[in-house]
């Protein structure tokens, strides 16, 4: 299992080390159970493998009981000084879910201030890392955005025994947390250890984070976005949806159990973008799930869904290639993607099948509309061959998650 997740992490392995030994804070940000804690070890055992001593490296989860003592941050750092001290050298410092240690900020900044250790972060709680880091750590680091699985990394730890597009199927109905490969992966064992990351992620990074009181309104909430991947979604339509419940919730309340969730990394908001006017749009924006496998945790599998599945899986594709991405707008026309990095850029529909002329020219017309020569993407799940129309790449969604 080790060398599985060293082969599919090899990216990210690489990602941070470039910054090894440099003057910045290292942190690594995700939902819970995407592999954080496995990509850290990964970093450590790769110094080590370099030539440094594995007396300089201090590995502490703090998740851990063993390890409760360092949630106070003043024995974290005379703990950590005391090593200092007995090696006279600089220290590597790994700190799994950092977000156990209410005020860590001291310490690490003094950590980096003071020139006694190269520091590695890890944390499943957006509002205590992201969006705070800059003041927190004066500008000083340097954030990893982690993922469970793409469909790549998927096939490493299953590798296919029939066709390609039979594990592909599979992987829909799994989702990618590394963590279900050390099952027999049973339906049954698969539903239960999904339900089991699910109920961790909302009540430790969220209901306990931020002492949610209404906690059964909170997962109705959670149930509505995620029946609702790939629809624009405002937190008005949300309000009439629960009034039309009979259960009052109040467009305040809605706003703070979205930014919850999205702090918990539970899921992606992705805004608009005015392809016309160049500037985004401040409401109405889509959402996108960490892992699909969080949606099969509340509702199961749908087939009829397949369509929003192939939205979320090209999201967390393109998130995992380092894009930036938004929904793109052309007057009226909606373009599923539009991802940037850098100097580059591409436009991606994702549509299940091409079936008749109508569904075609849904897909195709807002590319058409657009005048620049960046790549432009239908893709899908037709079994015609790959071809290109119009300028327009007509792809494989299987062949694009595996390029």
């Amino acid at each position: 299992m080790n060398d599985k997740i060293s082969l599919v992490r090899d990216a990210y392995e690489a990602w941070v080390l470039t910054f090894a030994d440099k003057p910045v804070i290292k942190v690594l940000t995700g939902i819970r159970r995407s592999g954080k804690s496995s990509l850290l070890r990964l970093v450590a055992d790769r110094l080590v493998r370099r030539g440094v001593d594995p007396q300089r490296l201090v590995f502490l989860n703090m998740e851990s009981l063993s390890n409760a003592v360092y949630t106070d941050y003043r024995r974290l750092h005379s703990f950590v000084m005391e090593r200092y001290r007995a090696l006279g050298v600089p220290l590597y410092l790994f700190l799994d879910e950092v977000q156990e240690i209410p005020s860590w900020e001291k310490a690490i900044n003094s950590f980096l201030s003071d020139g006694v250790a190269d520091v590695y972060l890890t944390g499943s709680n957006s509002d205590l890392l992201s969006g705070e880091l800059a003041s927190r750590l004066s500008g000083r680091y340097v954030e990893f955005s982690i993922f469970p699985l793409v469909f790549s990394e998927y096939l490493v730890f299953r590798p296919p025994v029939g066709p390609t597009s039979e594990a592909f199927g599979e992987f829909l109905q799994t989702g990618g947390f590394p963590g279900l490969h050390r099952l027999d992966f049973s339906a049954d064992s698969i539903r239960q250890y999904l339900s089991a990351v699910l109920d961790s992620v909302v009540l430790k990074d969220v209901v306990m984070r931020h002492q949610v009181r209404d906690v059964h309104l909170l997962q109705k909430l959670l149930a509505y976005v995620a029946d609702n991947i790939g629809s624009i979604i405002s937190a008005r339509s949300i309000a009439d949806f629960f009034k039309n419940e009979r259960r009052n919730l109040g467009i305040e309340t809605v706003y703070n159990y979205l930014a919850f969730l999205q702090s918990a990394f539970v899921f992606y908001k992705v805004p608009r973008y005015d392809l016309q006017g160049k500037r985004l749009l401040e409401t109405f924006e889509k959402y996108y799930l960490a892992d699909l496998g969080l949606r099969h945790a509340l509702f199961g599998y749908r087939d009829n869904d397949i369509g929003r599945y192939l939205e979320n899986v090209v999201y967390l594709e393109l998130r995992k290639r380092g894009y930036q991405v938004w929904v793109g707008r052309w007057g009226d026309l909606e373009i599923d993607f539009v991802a940037t990095k850098g100097e580059e850029r591409l436009y991606v529909q994702v549509a299940y099948l091409l079936a008749d002329d109508a569904i075609r020219e849904r897909e195709f017309r807002p590319l058409r509309q657009l005048t620049d020569n960046y790549p432009k993407y239908v893709l899908t799940l037709d079994p015609a061959p790959d071809g290109v129309v119009d300028g327009i790449f007509r792809q494989s969604v299987v062949k694009f998650l595996l390029e």
